[in-house]
């Protein structure tokens, strides 16, 4: 298979294109602004931050509100958040069912020596189960959604979002922060305002792919009228800087080697059962493997690609995640939990 010379994206990866030396037109547009540029933007993103951050330090009970899977990349973004920004923080966990024993354990560990307070959502079972069943066997999504991610990633992250969100309003803390890389989400929406216009168009889109897989029963996950009026209130309130969605990993340093020191530090325990490109979700290795199969690309494929143009990680590493085999007998045991009889 042809792969990108200069990153990892490969021939069949939706809509791209080689120059005569083999370099995508991913690669070719991200070289064409000169470095500088890159880390002036970084460091501009990373200013916009402190100065929200700034605006609503102590102004409610909670200033943030912290998506926390106990992976690596959010237990970093939980201490940069808890210990070196001065924001009071409650992390949120969105149990899906298919955590690893050892992501739960990681999650007990980091916020208590972070001293951080924690909640967690879980969906019933078999609710889990049905929705994840099937969004690995139906075609629900659009290729487009399924450029950065599964079909199952894409319901889970559905999911966590919206409850994540809701939460955030019916609490009133005027951030919320995920821990995505810099090959996750660009450094561009790195600080984001959330409109009311932009919160129901994001919401009805939401609305349009659970309802497939979940039909009445999607109401709970969803925003009702009244949360828009919550957030009119806490507009007021905030005098503006109400509901910010902030990734800091885009525009802090990052270094995937130095992130697990830190974390180590702190208790944190690397997953024996989950694959290369995931340290919380036993899902993650049959997604990807259904994605594989079905489309012909690895799901991760687009994140690393950018996490190799950011410097952060060396093309070789980033073939090496790609072309690890996932665990046979983890792929079986979830195959088997979501009664799916083959790939």
């Amino acid at each position: 298979m042809k792969i990108c010379a200069s990153c990892v994206l490969p021939e069949t990866f939706p809509g791209i294109k080689f120059n005569e030396e083999g370099v995508c037109q991913h690669c070719l547009r991200y070289e064409k602004v000169p470095e500088q540029r890159h880390r002036e933007t970084r460091e501009r993103f990373q200013m916009k931050f402190r100065e929200m951050a700034g605006k609503i330090r102590g102004k409610g009970g909670y200033d943030v509100l912290m998506a926390y899977s106990g992976g690596k990349d959010s237990s970093y973004t939980l201490r940069y958040l808890s210990q070196e920004t001065g924001l009071k923080v409650l992390a949120v966990t969105f149990d899906n069912r298919f955590l690893s024993p050892t992501a739960h354990k990681n999650i007990r560990t980091v916020t208590s020596a972070l001293n951080v307070d924690h909640i967690s959502y879980s969906i019933g079972f078999p609710r889990a189960k049905m929705v994840f069943r099937r969004s690995a066997t139906e075609d629900i999504y659009p290729l487009k959604s399924l450029e950065r991610a599964s079909s199952i990633c894409n319901t889970c992250m559905y999911l966590a979002k919206s409850i994540i969100l809701k939460i955030g309003i019916e609490k009133g803390i005027p951030m919320i922060a995920y821990g995505w890389s810099p090959g996750q989400a660009p450094v561009q929406s790195s600080v984001m305002k959330l409109s009311d216009s932009m919160v129901r168009q994001n919401q009805g889109l939401m609305r349009s792919r659970l309802e497939v897989l979940m039909g009445e029963d999607v109401e709970p996950y969803l925003l009702q009228e009244r949360h828009y009026r919550m957030m009119e209130e806490q507009e007021r309130f905030f005098d503006g800087s109400f509901l910010y969605n902030v990734h800091p990993l885009a525009f802090i340093d990052y270094d995937e080697d130095e992130i697990v020191r830190i974390i180590t530090q702190m208790g944190w325990i690397e997953p024996s059962d989950t694959d290369s490109n995931s340290t919380n979700c036993l899902l993650n290795s049959f997604a990807n493997l259904v994605h594989m199969n079905k489309y012909g690309f690895h799901p991760y494929a687009f994140e690393i690609a950018g996490l190799v143009r950011e410097g952060v990680m060396s093309r070789e590493e980033g073939l090496k995640k790609l072309g690890k085999e996932p665990s046979q007998e983890i792929v079986e045991t979830v195959r088997n939990s979501l009664d799916i009889k083959s790939l």
